[in-house]
């Protein structure tokens, strides 16, 4: 008992002094709420929605503030000006990402495109990405799959429309959004299948949970203890190797020479790549499942969250709701499909995409990222392996910037070159620079599909006794913020 309070007592002073030393040596912060000795302003934040709080300190202290979590620097953005030195013209020096233990378990130590740090590896890996997976040469491909799952989706609408009961669009969304993930990088569904559908979910589930997961020895080392104690590890432990088993298991059927051959899906383009040695780096197995994991999550959390926040600002805004469906009904005869390219010509549906992606889009923080090396932003010291979190929900409500900015009014886009794609800092929903979104392309053309058929080919109505007041907008925390409560819509033929 001795040695153990001591041990305590041995660990309370060196972070005493690894504390103070670095509030000392670091001169011209950012200002910022003031903190407490070890914890800083761990015992201040709200982890469910920080990107509230932040603004709320936003405007207290400023566009750029400091935090203290714990042990950590971080360093808070609030505008675009600011976004812009940041992720522009300090893109390298803040091109790493924080090292924290569930995000860093989850992913095979890092070794994927969105946790793991800047350098050759993640290099690499972004180079095959681009050039490999998301390339022309695999565009058909991709697009025939996403109209075949919307088709049956708009079927499955159908019936429900004949019954006169409500969809919950939520689920629907989710489960496409999946179905298209899943077929693309694995070949295969998991929809149909009962049992393994059931355990699919469920592993996603937890895994998203526990990317958001507070875990204390991330800011105050030598207290890992309490994680533990906490059950954390073990919850950790057990998704990733569940997980893992799930991507052993597509790996060793894409490498059975037995199997039935089909059309080249991610997982067989980065075996290829791994068994040819055309890779720059030792490609292994871990960072084909590391590369799987961020195609996934990222993919199905970014298509179906839009899907639903679209919706379900349309619902509560009737006049967009018609002046949309007008455009894309105006074709004149009636259609089986809209296709990809039918939605070329549909400027004000992109307009309404653009729009909620502003005031909905998927991580209003995006990913945090973590300077490699010293800087000056804004004519303030910022320390290397300074957290810099992007507040990009503040930043796309700015009124100083977005006229009536909590309006939800697509016009504004028409006018306007404005777009997401990381060169225009008012409207980042993908981020921008070195770690932008590498899938942003293959994400927006699912959401642009799956939106014009569900407009085209349906009338949506709130459910009985329903007015579109009480339609909320609360969200559930995550790095990808989903409706908190489930939208539930009727579907009704066109006249």
């Amino acid at each position: 008992m001795f040695s153990l309070l001591f041990l305590l007592l041995l660990c309370l002073i060196l972070s005493l002094l690894m504390f103070f030393h670095k509030y000392i040596t670091t001169k011209h912060l950012p200002p910022g709420p003031k903190g407490l000795p070890i914890i800083g302003n761990l015992h201040q934040l709200d982890i469910s929605k920080l990107y509230l709080q932040f603004s709320q300190f936003s405007k207290i202290y400023g566009p750029i503030f400091s935090l203290q979590l714990g042990l950590r620097q971080a360093i808070v953005v609030s505008s675009a000006e600011i976004a812009k030195e940041v992720l522009k013209n300090n893109d390298l020096v803040f091109s790493n990402r924080p090292m924290l233990y569930g995000q860093q378990k989850l992913t095979y130590n890092g070794s994927e495109m969105v946790f793991t740090p800047y350098g050759e590896v993640w290099r690499e890996l972004r180079k095959i990405c681009v050039v490999h997976i998301f390339s022309s040469k695999h565009g058909s491909y991709y697009s025939s799959i996403r109209m075949f799952e919307v088709k049956k989706m708009i079927k499955k609408i159908s019936e429900h429309a004949s019954s006169s009961s409500n969809i919950n669009l939520s689920e629907l969304l989710i489960s496409l959004s999946s179905t298209i993930t899943c077929r693309i990088a694995f070949g295969k569904s998991y929809e149909d299948e009962g049992h393994e559908r059931s355990r699919f979910h469920g592993l996603l589930h937890e895994f998203q949970a526990l990317l958001m997961e507070f875990f204390v020895a991330d800011y105050i080392p030598f207290t890992g203890w309490i994680d533990k104690v906490r059950g954390l590890h073990g919850r950790v432990d057990r998704n990733f190797k569940e997980f893992d088993e799930f991507y052993q298991e597509i790996i060793d059927q894409h490498l059975d020479p037995n199997r039935e051959h089909s059309e080249e899906v991610i997982v067989d383009v980065l075996l290829k790549l791994k068994k040819q040695n055309l890779s720059s780096i030792d490609l292994t197995f871990d960072h084909i499942k590391g590369v799987l994991v961020d195609m996934l999550v990222a993919a199905t959390d970014t298509t179906s969250a839009t899907s639903v926040w679209t919706l379900t600002a349309l619902i509560k805004n009737p006049r967009v709701m018609n002046k949309v469906q007008q455009e894309i009904r105006k074709t004149g005869a009636r259609k089986e499909f809209l296709d990809e390219n039918d939605i070329q010509s549909f400027p004000y549906l992109k307009a309404v995409i653009k729009e909620t992606l502003r005031l909905y889009l998927p991580a209003p923080l995006l990913v945090p990222r973590e300077s490699r090396e010293k800087c000056i932003i804004s004519g303030y010291n910022i320390p290397a392996n300074t957290i810099l979190y992007v507040n990009a929900w503040a930043i796309q409500r700015d009124p100083n910037v977005w006229k009536n900015p909590d309006e939800f009014y697509p016009e504004r886009f028409l006018e306007s070159s404005i777009n997401f794609l990381g060169q225009d800092f008012e409207l980042i929903p993908f981020g921008a620079g070195h770690r932008i979104c590498p899938g942003l392309s293959m994400a927006v053309a699912s959401i642009e599909l799956i939106l014009a058929n569900l407009l085209y080919f349906f009338d949506w109505k709130l459910p009985d006794g329903l007015v579109k007041e009480d339609i909320d907008t609360e969200m559930l925390p995550g790095i990808t913020q989903h409706k908190k409560n489930p939208l539930y819509l009727a579907a009704e033929s066109p006249t």
